[in-house]
């Protein structure tokens, strides 16, 4: 969630602004499998697993 922006059209920050409105997504894990296999079933606003694996990869550099 911190990589959203609306006026950014940056595949990662796209992929954050369609999350944060997801009802669904689990906005409070901390679990890569947990939200990798939501993104799986449920996420049809990304492409491809590989935005959500350079957001994950950003978000663990942040927390570090």
């Amino acid at each position: 969630m911190t990589e959203r922006n609306p006026d950014n059209t940056d595949e990662v920050a796209q992929f954050a602004n369609n999350a944060f409105y997801d009802q669904s997504f689990p906005k409070h894990s901390q679990s890569y499998e947990e939200i990798s296999q939501y993104l799986e079933l449920s996420g049809e606003y990304l492409p491809s697993m590989t935005i959500f694996d350079q957001a994950w990869q950003m978000y663990l550099e942040k927390m570090s």
